[in-house]
């Protein structure tokens, strides 16, 4: 692994029972499970894996709300103000620190599309303000490239990816939920037409409802219960430095690089204008879904046919409760990162802020992002089988707004008014979902 992530210990006893059995052991996993459990109510997490190992653990560890689609702002919002207490709630560190993000802006046009959000986002009384070009160098200073502008959000943060789902987790078992890792859910039983149980390799646990939290892994798990959620894998690769001084301390996103400050010292690095995204069977399944999307973002996805479509096309799509599943024959999606992309983000890095030219890497990794059509999760409960709640596709935004989506899930779970209004992240908003997600 390219990666070092904090562990956790193992729980080794399964339970009986459980009020709600949460899959998956990433951040919207955890703290959905955190403040389930806050609430009194039993709570399982099982976790094929190792919690926050995949794309929770690898992300840049921005926590935004400038930039977000319109329906993710109040959910921003909402996870900014918790994120804001989330040491003392877990009672750990989780990097979180308000420093502030600027996305520079190369051409008029550009400055022009983050004038355009600003004014949608004005209802919420951000304190996002344009820079002129001018300004930008009080603002991050040591910059070389002529840019038009910047949109500057002066209240937006960071924190740590490698340490922060871990500390939740922690937290979670000091409230009375059970993490348990390295113990796949194999699928759901049901009674009476609703949620019963969850069969896991280790064995059985009854419950009421179920929270799907698989990230990249969901539309497989989703495919065998016959439901097709679109949802395709993103590759993103990230760097960090070791500790260096002179560069700015604001996270800075550009059109083909990105940087923020450590906690460590160092810097997270990537190349904001490029991922890959491989081509598997399920580009082809899905491409009527994602093919407005991709003529969007046509100059930022690199195309790649290689290893994984065949390791993809070999998958088992259905298997039956007693058998191995593919989820227990990869533990964890720990993918080699692009090093063509991360050279490119480098040389454009060092171009715009020379204060970077003597940066050291210390590591190198790749994450894979579960990325919807329209990129905004979908939450909320599936009506053909009651009790089943998901929880998935964010799009690469799920660890800055995982704490506000863990308590919107966690709400819809138990009964209580939702904290912010659901509709943006309804399932039959893709017609696709509402055909399976409605059938008979």
């Amino acid at each position: 692994m390219g990666i070092t992530i904090e562990t956790i210990e193992r729980d080794d006893s399964l339970p009986a029972a459980s009020d709600v059995v949460v899959i998956g052991g990433g951040i919207i996993g955890i703290a959905t499970a955190l403040f389930l459990a806050r609430e009194g109510i039993s709570v399982t997490v099982c976790e094929k894996g190792e919690v926050g190992h995949e794309q929770s653990g690898r992300n840049w560890g921005w926590v935004r709300v400038m930039g977000r689609d319109p329906g993710e702002i109040p959910l921003g919002l909402e996870s900014m103000r918790l994120w804001e207490d989330m040491d003392r709630l877990v009672g750990g560190d989780t990097g979180f620190t308000r420093s502030g993000i600027v996305y520079v802006a190369d051409t008029p046009a550009k400055l022009a599309e983050h004038e355009a959000w600003l004014e949608h986002a004005k209802q919420y009384q951000l304190d996002s303000r344009l820079l002129s070009a001018r300004e930008i160098d009080s603002v991050v200073p040591g910059g070389k490239r002529a840019f038009a502008g910047a949109l500057f959000t002066p209240s937006d943060a960071r924190a740590e990816p490698q340490k922060a789902v871990p500390a939740m987790a922690r937290a979670l078992r000091r409230h009375g939920g059970t993490v348990l890792t390295r113990c796949a859910v194999r699928g759901i039983e049901t009674a009476a037409g609703r949620v019963s149980a969850v069969v896991t390799e280790r064995g059985r646990i009854a419950c009421q409802r179920v929270v799907l939290a698989g990230g990249a892994w969901s539309r497989l798990f989703l495919g065998n219960l016959g439901i097709d959620l679109p949802s395709l894998k993103v590759l993103g690769s990230v760097l960090r430095t070791a500790p260096m001084e002179g560069p700015p301390v604001h996270a800075v996103g550009a059109s083909d690089f990105a940087f923020r400050k450590r906690q460590d010292g160092g810097y997270t690095i990537a190349h904001r204008g490029a991922s890959v995204a491989e081509i598997v069977p399920d580009s082809f399944r899905l491409m009527r879904d994602f093919l407005p999307s991709l003529m969007r973002q046509r100059h930022e996805l690199r195309l790649k046919l290689g290893r994984r479509f065949l390791t993809e096309a070999a998958t088992a799509k259905r298997w039956s409760l007693d058998e191995t599943t593919p989820f227990e024959r990869e533990r964890i999606l720990d993918p080699e990162p692009s090093q063509a992309i991360l050279k490119e983000a480098q040389a454009n890095l060092v171009a715009a802020f020379p204060a970077f030219a003597g940066m050291k890497i210390a590591q190198a990794w790749g994450g894979l992002i579960d990325a919807t059509p329209d990129a905004v999760p979908v939450i909320g409960e599936v009506p053909r089988l009651p009790g089943l709640v998901l929880a998935c596709g964010f799009s690469g935004h799920g660890f800055g707004i995982g704490p506000g989506a863990g308590r919107l899930i966690a709400d819809l779970v138990s009964g209580k008014t939702p904290v912010i209004d659901p509709q943006p992240f309804r399932l039959d908003r893709f017609e696709r979902l509402k055909r399976t997600t409605q059938a008979a």
